[in-house]
């Protein structure tokens, strides 16, 4: 209906949507319920070129951007949550390369990332430093040719998959955010090890452990840019990777909303379908109308980045904080809606609100986003004065 999309990225969306429909929905519950890791999938979604969809051609990629990775998350999102962070999560690890990476570094992963042969982990967040990622415990001691990284990262998706970690270690504690600084650091390199899975609510499908560090030794040209700006190349990084959340929840909402539909078209009650029941059309209004306002927003902020737009950071903040909301309210009401059964995993909705739960709080719980929403529209008022 909105003229959102060129006609290539309809056409890209079709081929996501296909491939949701035919090979991840019937995986769905499997890899929820045994907390398997999709590595058919993951072969799947590389031959239909998702890993490359957001990178560069001279990398190796279609030259398309954060657009093509929001229409990719979200429609593996309305099959599976979970699953479709293979793809958004080596997003996430990619992103600090792309960003701050020298042509070198780029030449070296990128191309690896985008045709899917290894995937990427982002290495933020720390047991005591999660919505204040300035209070980390990594750091990462220069001794002549290379540096030595020490600590522990703790949720990280991918862990363990993946071939690649950019990792934001502090270089200098004593300058706090200004001392940190981000590395590279592939798979197999010694002092490099892994903590025990996660057992989660929802997103099984997806790895999730701790990342550790003891003592391991990575070659000095594996820093990402000038020592001391890992943190703002964190932060640009998920200016650009939370419209991926936002798409995971959209996705999630709106594949709740098509069962939802389904269900009260052919769940008879009363002599009727309960569809004819104006309470349940007031709901089904209500749910369509905040995921298109969603869709709407998401579409607009990744279109911003994708033209090089420079304050994007409270967009990015606001179409994750509204998309995620959207999901977990769309999602308790489509359990709502199918009553009983809703509550019993015979049936997959409720997998849908357990997915959905997880983008209100990690790239930033909801609350912080609000936080930084509020300090940009201040800040944007004070300007004007």
């Amino acid at each position: 209906m909105f003229d959102f999309l060129t006609e290539e990225q309809e056409e890209f969306r079709a081929l996501a949507r296909r491939i949701a429909e035919e090979k991840v929905r019937p995986r769905a519950a499997a890899c929820d319920r045994d907390g398997e890791f999709p590595w058919d999938l993951v072969k799947t979604f590389a031959d239909a070129g998702f890993y490359g969809a957001y990178i560069e051609e001279q990398y190796g990629g279609t030259g398309g951007g954060v657009m093509e990775l929001v229409l990719i998350t979200e429609e593996i999102s309305r099959a599976c949550g979970g699953i479709a962070l293979a793809v958004a999560a080596t997003a996430l690890g990619a992103f600090p390369i792309m960003i701050g990476g020298t042509d070198e570094q780029k030449a070296k992963y990128l191309p690896r990332l985008a045709t899917g042969e290894i995937l990427a982990a982002f290495c933020l967040t720390e047991p005591e430093a999660g919505s204040d990622a300035s209070n980390m415990k990594t750091t990462a001691r220069l001794e002549g040719n290379h540096y030595v990284l020490n600590g522990l990262k703790h949720f990280i998706t991918n862990a363990e998959v993946a071939g690649v970690y950019t990792v934001i270690a502090s270089t200098d504690p004593s300058k706090g955010i200004m001392g940190t600084s981000a590395f590279i650091v592939e798979k197999g390199t010694p002092g490099l090890s892994f903590g025990k899975e996660e057992d989660k609510l929802g997103i099984r499908a997806s790895v999730t452990k701790e990342v550790i560090f003891e003592d391991c030794k990575i070659p000095k040209k594996n820093l990402i840019g000038q020592p001391g700006r890992g943190f703002f190349n964190a932060m640009q990084t998920l200016d650009r990777s939370r419209p991926g959340v936002a798409a995971q929840a959209l996705g999630i909402a709106q594949g709740a909303y098509d069962l939802a539909v389904d269900y009260v078209r052919s769940r008879n009650q009363f002599g009727q379908a309960i569809a004819d029941f104006q309470g349940i059309q007031w709901m089904l209004a209500d749910m369509i109308t905040e995921i298109e306002s969603a869709r709407a927003l998401l579409y607009k902020t990744a279109r911003a980045i994708d033209a090089g737009e420079k304050n994007i950071s409270r967009f990015s903040a606001m179409s994750k904080l509204k998309c995620a909301d959207v999901a977990m309210q769309v999602t308790t009401d489509c359990v709502q809606l199918f009553g009983g059964y809703g509550y019993m995993r015979d049936y997959p909705i409720e997998k849908y609100m357990r997915d959905a739960k997880i983008t209100q709080i990690y790239e930033g719980t909801n609350q912080i986003r609000r936080v930084v929403i509020s300090k940009n529209v201040l800040k944007e008022a004070a300007k004007k004065r």
